[in-house]
């Protein structure tokens, strides 16, 4: 062979074996994991005086504060994903927190706050500062709302960070069978996090997109978020997450026998007077509800008709007395008067001494002019009073709104725990002001008001008030609507004074009459003893606790023949 062919074929053969080299140097390169480590510190990246928050199994994407060694989370997170009875006041500076049986509140300097059990405020010190504030920004120290929430924690540092549990159930798990590495991607090339020993338990995740073929997602103890090999790790298995928190237990002032109450209207102290008279032609009441108190101003006060002599005449009549006040002062804004912590208290210990002083069952609370912007600041009122009733043995009462999307703000279903009863006011279903005539309560905006109050409010907390009125309506030809309430007796004289005829209509639970008379078509739907039954008949059926009736003599007296039948 020509030496120059030998030379060129062995030329070819030292390229080819270099080529293979440098095909498996890469191909082993390729298939080597990477040994790279990535430090904690870098992966989770927070600033020297931040708390990396880990929701469950997410990386939340707020950070909280570490301040004097203690871990401080955001007012908004705290309501939002562990307990909503937190209460900050923008106004005055004091963070609130109600229990069944204490109002805890701290202002946002040193480490003092107060309890309050009744109307008086005790003192105390904690080992750290409940509150700091940033600007607007408010921070709750982690371990002051672990004592009230049901969730618990764990803290690590470098970095620092929090691991939440709170969302109770069952969750995929997994076990490191062969020691392998946590990486922060689902590669090998990918840097790694931690060395995981045989036995580390893992929380199994698979929330986000599928990782590469080979790998899976999972969350050590610790709170790290990474992959492992899948071949490294056992067949994932259910776990149970338990709570061990023991909720509070809002206990109720609720009467054992049926409520048949009576709003009493009272517009002087005189009128007082008549209750024994109006009483008497009444049967089976057991609560009267007097309309004694109003809001003055936004500083909380009221004005009082309260009478002793009432309130003694009402016990030897074998009468409860729950004291109602009203919120219909048009020039008090009930939104400057409910988010000041200082007004809320003013107001709720003047109504608590009152009860006290006249030795009162009960408080009605009549609010119906709160805004929405107030919804949260009224709720806040009542959780309040709530604890101040609970502690001296005074029943709590509220009257709603028939549930609808527009007062959804006074959230009934807080309502139902922490107050005694829900009084639910099933009439006016077309009122003074409305732009047609309608019934003031048919059958079935009473079946509706049952039926969604009770999706909210449990059966042993729900009074369903009903109407001793009529409303007589009047449409004259340029289409105004005006309307006029009547008692009883003088709306079924409508009928025998105009010579109508009345017609029962099934459609809304009532008799109905219409005539015309001086260029004008007037309507009227009668609520008497028919249409009461029919409203007995379904609130009977539901087995609430009682009724409620606006208001004491406006009534026929055989009605309270048809009311007893369906509450004994």
């Amino acid at each position: 062979m020509d030496k120059k062919i030998k030379i060129a074929i062995v030329g070819i053969a030292v390229a080819i074996l270099i080529i293979a080299i440098g095909v498996g140097i890469a191909l082993i390169k390729k298939i080597t994991p990477s040994d790279e480590v990535m430090l904690l510190t870098e992966y989770y990246q927070v600033e020297d005086t931040e708390v990396l928050i880990i929701l469950q199994d997410e990386v939340y994407d707020k950070s909280g504060i570490m301040a004097d060694g203690t871990v401080y989370i955001d007012y908004d997170t705290v309501i939002r994903e562990f307990n909503h009875r937190f209460y900050w006041d923008q106004n005055e500076n004091i963070l609130t927190y109600t229990t069944p049986t204490e109002i805890i509140q701290a202002e946002a300097v040193g480490n003092k706050y107060s309890i309050t059990k009744s109307m008086i405020k005790t003192d105390a010190v904690s080992e750290y500062p409940i509150l700091k504030l940033y600007g607007d920004k408010v921070y709750i120290a982690l371990d002051f709302v672990e004592k009230y929430s049901d969730f618990r924690y764990r803290f690590y540092v470098e970095p620092n960070r929090v691991v939440i549990d709170y969302k109770w159930g069952e969750y995929l798990f997994t076990e490191v069978s062969k020691a392998t590495q946590l990486r922060s991607d689902s590669d090998i090339k990918s840097p790694v996090l931690m060395q995981l020993p045989i036995g580390d338990e893992l929380m199994y995740l698979t929330k986000d997109e599928a990782p590469r073929k080979g790998f899976v997602k999972v969350m050590t103890k610790d709170g790290i978020i990474g992959y492992v090999k899948e071949k490294n790790v056992k067949t994932s298995y259910y776990k149970e997450i338990k709570s061990s928190f023991t909720a509070p237990e809002y206990t109720a002032q609720t009467r054992p026998d049926k409520i048949n109450l009576v709003f009493h209207q009272i517009f002087n102290i005189e009128s007082g007077g008549k209750l024994e008279e109006l009483i008497k032609q009444t049967k089976g009441v057991n609560i009267v509800s007097p309309t004694w108190f109003s809001i003055n101003d936004v500083s909380g006060t009221m004005s009082s008709l309260a009478s002793q002599d009432y309130v003694d005449k009402a016990k030897e009549l074998g009468l409860e007395v729950w004291a109602l006040v009203d919120d219909f002062n048009p020039e008090v804004n009930m939104y400057d008067l409910l988010s000041y912590t200082s007004r809320r208290e003013n107001l709720s210990n003047g109504l608590v001494e009152a009860a006290i002083k006249y030795k009162l069952n009960g408080i009605n609370i009549d609010f119906e002019k709160i805004p929405s912007k107030a919804g949260e600041h009224f709720i806040q009122f009542l959780r309040e009073l709530s604890v101040k009733c609970r502690n001296n043995g005074i029943v709590l009462s509220v009257d709603n709104y028939v549930p609808a999307p527009y007062n959804k703000y006074y959230d009934r279903i807080e309502q139902g725990k922490i107050v005694d009863y829900i009084i639910v006011m099933a009439y006016d279903e077309y009122y003074s002001g409305s732009d047609v005539a309608g019934p003031v309560a048919s059958i079935g905006f009473v079946k509706d008001a049952i039926i969604n109050t009770l999706q909210e409010v449990p059966k042993e907390k729900t009074i369903i008030a009903i109407p001793f009125y009529s409303r007589l309506w009047k449409e004259t030809a340029d289409n105004e609507v005006t309307s006029e309430s009547l008692s009883m007796t003088p709306a079924s004289q409508v009928f025998t004074n105009n010579g109508i005829e009345p017609e029962w209509d099934d459609t809304y639970g009532s008799y109905y009459g219409e005539f015309e008379k001086d260029d004008a078509l007037y309507k009227i739907w009668l609520e008497d003893v028919e249409s009461i039954e029919e409203k007995m008949k379904v609130i009977y059926e539901a087995n609430v606790a009682g009724i409620g009736a606006w208001k004491l003599g406006l009534e026929k007296e055989e009605i309270w023949n048809v009311i007893i039948r369906y509450l004994n």
